[in-house]
């Protein structure tokens, strides 16, 4: 039973260091400045929901990837360590490293275009808010390798747990992203954007080293031909 805990506290841990909602608040808080705070409440779930489906469907297929490309889980793991360590590095900098471009508005140069009706806002909760500000390669890449990790049921309900209980704290996160922002200051974002990325870089060696030791073992003694 511990340690049936100790793997969901990880699966939950490792999960919010690579979502990262208390970092990607403040790009939240830009993206939907113009926004009323109904719509806002309602892109932040909607795009909340985006990356819950979009984790859920890597977790479940992501062994048929695997079998489809020839990827072995510990080379996903190898990889998902160096992006995990480069994603906590810039962290650690108190550094955003998720990248989004704002909307500008173009001018009106003619009063051809002038006369012309808006355009349509895009809708910003599917993409960049759902996929990748919240589903980001490295939580994808984190909750297949922690799917396949699961070798039981139970385990795998606790990956289960953990992609819910962390995208439902993403959500509360964004619902009162201002009042959090403004409770915390400047400074206080800056202090768990460091933390967290020191637990991102801890958690990027444990999954480089677990992937790379059987790579090595099998260089070292390769299987004999039969």
């Amino acid at each position: 039973m511990e340690e049936l805990l100790a793997f969901g506290v990880f699966c939950f841990v490792s999960l919010f260091a690579m979502i990262e909602p208390l970092g990607t608040m403040p790009m939240f808080i830009s993206m939907t400045s113009s926004m009323s705070p109904a719509k806002q409440r309602a892109t932040a779930r909607k795009a909340v929901l985006v990356a819950y489906i979009t984790l859920l469907t890597f977790a479940f297929t992501g062994q048929l990837i695997f079998r489809f490309f020839g990827i072995s889980v510990e080379s996903l793991k190898v990889v998902g360590g160096i992006l995990f360590f480069l994603i906590g590095y810039e962290m650690l900098q108190a550094k955003l490293s998720h990248t989004h471009t704002a909307k500008e508005k173009k001018p009106v140069t003619t009063e051809a275009d002038a006369d012309l009706p808006p355009e349509p806002e895009p809708d910003i909760s599917l993409t960049p808010l759902g996929i990748p500000l919240i589903a980001g390669p490295g939580a994808i890449a984190n909750v297949i390798v922690l799917w396949n990790e699961a070798g039981t049921v139970l385990r795998k309900m606790m990956v289960l747990l953990a992609i819910t209980l962390v995208l439902v704290l993403t959500l509360l996160i964004f619902l009162g992203a201002r009042r959090v922002a403004r409770f915390l200051g400047d400074e206080g974002n800056k202090v768990l954007l460091r933390l967290m990325g020191l637990i991102t870089m801890v958690i990027a060696v444990e999954f480089f080293f677990s992937g790379l030791t059987p790579i090595v073992r099998k260089m070292l003694h390769p299987p004999e031909i039969r």
